[in-house]
């Protein structure tokens, strides 16, 4: 009778129905071996159409020819936020940069939780993960790396006693974990699939003893598990360094004082099959490290511990309070007399004032919505500085021009001719419809047809024609202006929800689904 063990055949018990192993016994050896074979075989071809089929294939002259990088990364206080209007964080940063050191417009891609990164990653809904990942062998079993960006470690991150200030320091520590080996028959909650985790059962072989590791959901982040130590919800995380250094400032009460690694690459991520975007990359790191912008950028999430405690104590912290601006509540109102989703309304004040209310421009304009004097005067407002008549001024302007527009069919395409309008003027819109029109471009659609034709009323040949009535216009204005508008509501939409600020009418909500 065949032995399953002398072949090493039994691990196969799993894989196959328990009727079938038990008639395998009496058939003949090579018979047996070539059916095992032949399932193997077949087993591995499945596993390999499976990933084949699910990972893309897309490398830098594919994302060039398209014009846009997808960079996939997450939200959290250092990455990828909101404050005070601005998108804001390292990876953004760094990978706004690299985006326009290869020509290519930016997309960010948020992932809901960790878990989903290199899923995204590999279906191609993003080309790079920008996120503060350590590099480990299994992970370099899924993805290629790029060079590293900077060098931390992990740290356990731990609180102090309640009473902590007024203890001497002996007494501190005495309650607190000083080494790892501390650890043994304790509890640490980390999320798994992080290098944290890996660490904690590394770890557990090195001290020889057993750490009761739970897991927590990938939809929580670093930040996140560490206010759950700073609440008593738990009492021990792992966290990089430069993460738990920057919540410590704003936490005094928390220890990361014990380390529980040596020094770790910190990179981002690429498919295997693109060593066009990752060598583009590396280059382009390489290059940064050796530029001042590199520097100044850590330094402004990492080491600038003022700036951190600023920052995340502000309502207008996004993950604090889900706030835009200081006006939220004036712009939602008249947003739903104008009919458009609200953090659209939000992006075109923070590009016509970045919300300061007292600014002035060169020309006269001013207030939130930088209305000129005349139009002011036209809508009512009296007071341009004054937030609440400047917005319902503003709003009520964009409605005006928004009407004029009725031709257009297309509910966005309308939208970014009015707020091309709102910027340059009708006419000088209207100009470039005439213009694009003429050139066999489609007069009702703004995209890639319009927004060119303004572009070349800059030029004496094009704003000479008898198309056009209104002369010279600055086209890179109002082309930039839209497409500026367009891309920070694209953040405000990733950052801040719609349904928790504002219920919206019908019409609201179909121009947001837009």
């Amino acid at each position: 009778m065949f032995n399953f063990k002398q072949y090493g055949i039994i691990l196969f018990r799993q894989e196959l129905p328990m009727k079938f192993i038990y008639k395998l016994k009496f058939l003949p050896v090579p018979v047996i071996l070539f059916l095992l074979l032949l399932s193997c075989n077949s087993e591995q071809k499945k596993i390999t159409n499976v990933t084949s089929e699910n990972e893309i294939s897309r490398d830098l002259p594919e994302i060039k020819e398209n014009g846009v990088l997808n960079v996939i990364t997450l939200y959290n206080s250092t990455s990828y936020f909101l404050y005070r209007g601005e998108t804001m964080g390292f990876e953004y940063e760094m990978a706004e940069r690299l985006a326009k050191s290869l020509g290519l417009e930016l997309d960010i891609k948020v992932a809901d939780n960790f878990d989903e990164v290199f899923n995204m990653l590999a279906s191609g809904e993003g080309d790079i993960v920008a996120f503060g990942l350590s590099i480990t062998e299994p992970r370099k079993q899924r993805v290629a790396f790029t060079d590293y960006l900077y060098l931390t470690h992990q740290v356990l991150v731990q609180r102090m006693p309640n009473n902590w200030r007024q203890l001497p320091g002996y007494k501190i520590k005495r309650q607190l974990i000083n080494d790892p080996i501390e650890l043994i028959g304790d509890t640490v909650h980390v999320r798994k699939s992080t290098s944290y985790y890996t660490r904690l059962k590394n770890l557990e072989k090195e001290i020889g003893g057993k750490i009761h590791i739970k897991t927590v959901g990938g939809n929580k982040t670093t930040d996140d598990i560490i206010n759950m130590v700073v609440n008593g919800e738990i009492d021990y995380t792992v966290a990089d360094y430069n993460l738990a250094s920057v919540n410590k400032t704003f936490h005094p009460i928390l220890d990361i004082g014990t380390d529980v690694s040596f020094s770790q690459r910190i990179a981002w991520a690429v498919r295997k099959n693109s060593p066009k975007l990752r060598k583009a990359a590396n280059d382009w790191i390489k290059t940064s490290k050796k530029k001042n912008f590199y520097y100044v950028l850590y330094d402004k999430y990492f080491e600038d511990k003022k700036r951190y405690r600023r920052r995340i104590a502000s309502d207008l912290f996004s993950k604090n309070e889900g706030k835009i601006s200081s006006y939220d509540k004036i712009i939602r109102s008249n947003s739903e007399n104008l009919g458009w989703d609200w953090r659209l309304v939000s992006s075109l004040v923070y590009q016509e004032s970045r919300f300061n209310q007292k600014i002035k421009s060169w020309a006269g304009a001013g207030g939130l919505m930088q209305l000129m004097p005349a139009t002011a005067k036209e809508l009512g407002v009296t007071n341009v500085n004054d937030p609440i008549d400047n917005i319902r001024g503003g709003t009520i302007y964009l409605k005006k021009l928004h009407k004029r527009f009725d031709k257009i069919e297309d509910s966005i395409q309308r939208i970014k001719f009015t707020m091309a309008a709102y910027n340059c003027g009708f006419g000088h819109v209207r100009d470039a419809q005439r213009l694009a029109e003429a050139l066999g471009d489609d007069p009702a659609r703004w995209d890639d047809h319009v927004e060119k034709s303004i572009l070349k009323l800059r030029q004496r040949k094009y704003f000479t024609r008898p198309e056009i009535r209104y002369g010279l216009v600055r086209g890179s204005e109002p082309f930039n202006y839209v497409r500026d508008i367009f891309r920070r509501f694209d953040h405000y939409r990733e950052l801040v929800p719609f349904e928790a600020v504002q219920k919206g009418t019908k019409k609201n909500e179909r121009i947001a689904a837009n």
